[in-house]
């Protein structure tokens, strides 16, 4: 069995060099993998493409290398909560190719299964279909979408253990275990990092055959795009 931990994230990516495409698991805020993404900042890395559900928000995710100009592509569905890219977008500074996020999702599962491509009526008639291939079956129309891969995902998880298998708790089990099938190479970072047999073999998400690397993180903030609170009435 290889050994697949490493001691810090700035070890888990230093081969990534620039120009890569990587998948970031997460769904707004929750879920992100938070050290990997402050690692490839710290390095620096540009030109990358990455796959995200969202671009994260202006300081945080995601949005850490926007702030950095390292990515030249984004590939996400949802994505109004970060006015800097908005900035970008508008000023031809960054690509962004968008996605309904139900076709997002099954591209990416797709790209993990070996499937060539799949019909989806998602989209068609709409700027979504343009360039695209599209066919007629039993009077419904269909888009052809075709699978998303990445030389790197980047997943976070609750528990792992050092043979690579992750367990997700609650909504942060989202787009991470999708992504860590469809990458050349996962690199997985937990919260608790545990020993083989630790794990009950019936509650793992993602199998360690798909994971490449894997590290215990640290100071995670787990923060929430928006807070919305009732009030009480007593103002």
């Amino acid at each position: 069995m290889m050994n697949k931990v490493v001691s810090v994230a700035s070890e888990a990516i230093a081969d990534i060099v620039d120009g890569a495409t990587i998948m970031m698991g997460g769904f707004g805020l929750c879920g992100i993998p938070e050290n990997l993404i402050r690692a490839l900042r710290d390095k620096g890395t540009k030109n990358l493409t990455i796959i995200s559900n969202n671009a994260g928000v202006d300081g945080f995710g995601v949005g850490l290398l926007l702030e950095r100009r390292q990515v030249k592509k984004m590939v996400s569905t949802y994505v109004g909560e970060n006015r800097l890219f908005e900035e970008l977008v508008l000023k031809g500074e960054l690509q962004i190719e968008l996605n309904p996020q139900g076709t997002f999702a099954e591209r990416i599962r797709a790209g993990g299964a070996g499937i060539g491509g799949f019909y989806t009526p998602t989209g068609y008639g709409t700027i979504i279909a343009e360039g695209k291939e599209t066919r007629t079956w039993n009077g419904r129309h269909f888009v052809l979408e075709l699978p998303l891969r990445a030389n790197y995902a980047f997943v976070k998880a609750w528990k792992g253990d050092r043979y690579g298998n992750l367990v997700y708790r609650k909504t942060s089990r989202n787009f991470n275990p999708l992504m860590a099938t469809a990458a050349e190479v996962t690199i997985a970072e937990v919260e608790e990092l545990l020993e083989p047999g630790a794990l009950d073999p019936d509650s793992i998400h993602t199998p360690g055959i798909y994971v490449r690397r894997i590290f215990q993180g640290q100071h995670y903030e787990k923060r929430i795009e928006r807070r919305t609170v009732k009030s009480d009435g007593s103002e």
